[in-house]
């Protein structure tokens, strides 16, 4: 089995609780772990896979938590920073239909310093980039820059998921599309929300999105659509794999958990770049990561509500 690397933010989403989606109105908030590469290495090992986190956290008791929450998951932490800048929060509100409204306060994800030393290990594995804070500037970003050409020279397979988050990004969307495009060309699979692949694509359907980032350059694209499914792109193929049908009472980390679980099975392959050859086991293995990310949706919290091997496999 392969090992994982999931490279970007660990961070507190403070979860308001008893309010519809504004923030303005929350007064209590339940304290979650979170972050999208950290949740997606404790969905992975969830289910009994090898991920690695590579991302830095504050000197402080958020961080402690993160750190032991990792822990509990058995995420190899060797390549953790701690800083003396606070740990990352992120202020969610939830809405009836399980849709989250974000506010961010950012801290120590910023600060991750590139390890050149590991770039060898990354030899034929797969390494996930999340970015929903690595194009914000510090020294995560170039950071991030460099793990990509290390991915590149030692023949990894290369996961790439923008995860934009509108407040994050507010009159700056050209830039966010800019710094995406790299990611888009290099990667071997592109995991997308519908709104992330109309942004960055410029188009104005899923279709012609999926045209546009092909030629970009990604030849794998999952474009999640939320109980409808998940569009799957692929040398010339395309179809929707079906969701599994929830009562879904907060969707946050259900994309993460769906890609993954994906990369869970992925890991499991000899030569995962080779499964763009064969699509009707990607919607198999697709399915699967629909069926993943549709159980966390029926519980609060990102990692809190990862489901494990036996309800998904």
């Amino acid at each position: 089995m392969k090992k994982v690397y999931c490279i970007g933010e660990a961070l507190i989403d403070f979860v308001a609780e008893n309010q519809g989606s504004d923030l303005r109105k929350a007064v209590t908030f339940t304290k979650k772990a979170g972050g999208a590469p950290a949740n997606v290495a404790c969905a992975i090992n969830k289910l009994n896979g090898n991920a690695a986190f590579v991302g830095a956290i504050g000197k402080d008791a958020f961080g402690a938590y993160l750190k032991q929450t990792l822990l509990d998951h058995k995420v190899d932490l060797s390549e953790l920073q701690e800083s003396e800048e606070f740990t990352t929060l992120a202020f969610v509100s939830i809405a009836e239909d399980g849709e989250r409204d974000f506010v961010f306060s950012r801290g120590a994800d910023k600060s991750l310093q590139y390890n050149s030393k590991l770039k060898h290990q990354f030899n034929n594995q797969i390494l996930h980039f999340g970015a929903a804070t690595a194009f914000l500037g510090g020294s995560l970003e170039e950071a991030y820059g460099h793990y990509l050409f290390d991915a590149l020279t030692q023949e990894a397979f290369i996961c790439f998921d923008p995860n934009y988050r509108a407040d994050l990004w507010a009159g700056c969307d050209e830039k966010f599309i800019k710094k995406c495009i790299p990611f888009v060309e290099k990667s071997h699979l592109c995991k997308f929300s519908l709104e992330e692949a109309l942004l960055i694509s410029g188009c104005a359907t899923k279709e012609e999105a999926c045209d546009y980032l092909h030629q970009v350059g990604v030849p794998i694209i999952c474009i999640t659509l939320g109980s409808e499914g998940t569009l799957l792109s692929c040398k010339g193929q395309r179809t929707t794999v079906p969701s599994t049908k929830v009562t879904p009472v907060d969707t946050t980390g259900a994309g993460d958990t769906f890609i993954g679980c994906l990369l869970r099975q992925l890991s499991e392959l000899e030569s995962p770049i080779a499964i763009s050859e064969d699509f009707e086991k990607l919607k198999e293995m697709i399915s699967i990561a629909n069926k993943a990310g549709a159980i966390t949706t029926t519980k609060f919290g990102a990692i809190a509500a990862l489901p494990s091997a036996s309800e998904v496999f």
